[in-house]
């Protein structure tokens, strides 16, 4: 009988075993979609924007930027990245010829507060508790994201570019589904131009990389820099559209050039709703 009872009990071991050894593989970009893959706006779920605050002369910030990549390949079209240079740090070397400074990201960091250090960046322009302005140490970014994904989105953004290659010309159509009630005195609209895999310098721990590759670059804004004030009522099942058109500079590649629009508050709350992007060449 003890005998018995024994091999029931190891066989019982075993299965537990069994089951509690087995590996759960961690769920990377959720929806598997990448940035600037589009998906039907009934199918968008939460996204949030991170905005990069960076400088060709910051040694720091190319690990940033890595850290923006790695969370980027976790989420997907989920998170939005755009990559600000500003400041002290973004004085362009004498051999810079992309212009990756510019008025608008000067105005943003006015808007954003300065950082305490780099690398740093801004989650959907919240000022967390415990933190003592909205700029955020690289280490933070994770768990704050993990933390604005959760739940639906209030809002869903439809973008719609037409390029004309010929003239450069860019007509952005920008639809905005209203999913919950959005209770807020202003609610603005920002549309962004940003660029990827421009190669111009960038100090780094090694030195001056002359051939360091930029993504999510600022490029400018179709919008005011802090947004376009949205007059119509943000209830549920409302629609909200507005247009656009700009043409792109010579200096741009249009084919690594992507369109940011985002929802959210303006005075001095600034938190945003619903970001999206798509490319500008389809």
């Amino acid at each position: 009988m003890l005998k018995k009872y024994f091999s029931l009990t190891v066989l019982a071991l075993f299965i537990l075993l069994s089951f509690s050894c087995e590996e759960v593989p961690p769920v990377l970009n959720p929806g598997g979609n990448g940035p600037g893959v589009d998906v039907p706006v009934e199918n968008q779920m939460r996204q949030v924007l991170i905005e990069e605050f960076t400088g060709v002369r910051c040694v720091n910030c190319p690990a940033g930027s890595e850290a923006i990549e790695v969370l980027l390949n976790t989420y997907g079209q989920q998170l939005v990245a755009v990559s600000i240079h500003a400041g002290f740090f973004a004085q362009p070397y004498p051999e810079s010829d992309a212009e990756l400074e510019n008025a608008v990201g000067s105005s943003l960091l006015s808007l954003l507060g300065e950082p305490l250090g780099y690398p740093t960046a801004v989650v959907n322009r919240k000022r967390f508790d415990g933190e003592e302005n909205r700029q955020i140490g690289q280490s933070s970014w994770p768990g704050y994201i993990a933390q604005e994904l959760a739940g639906d989105p209030e809002v869903k953004i439809d973008i719609i570019p037409t390029y004309n290659e010929a003239t450069r010309e860019l007509a952005v159509d920008v639809d905005l589904y209203v999913e919950e009630d959005v209770v807020a005195d202003d609610i603005r609209l920002t549309i962004f131009i940003t660029e990827s895999n421009i190669k111009d310098p960038q100090l780094t721990p090694a030195g001056t990389d002359y051939e360091y590759t930029h993504k999510h670059a600022l490029r400018g804004a179709i919008t005011a820099f802090d947004g376009n004030i949205l007059s119509e009522a943000f209830t549920a099942g409302a629609v909200v559209s507005r247009s656009y058109t700009t043409t792109l500079p010579t200096l741009w590649n249009a084919n690594e050039c992507h369109i940011v629009a985002f929802v959210h508050q303006g005075g001095s709350t600034l938190d945003v709703i619903q970001a999206h992007q798509v490319d500008v060449v389809e």
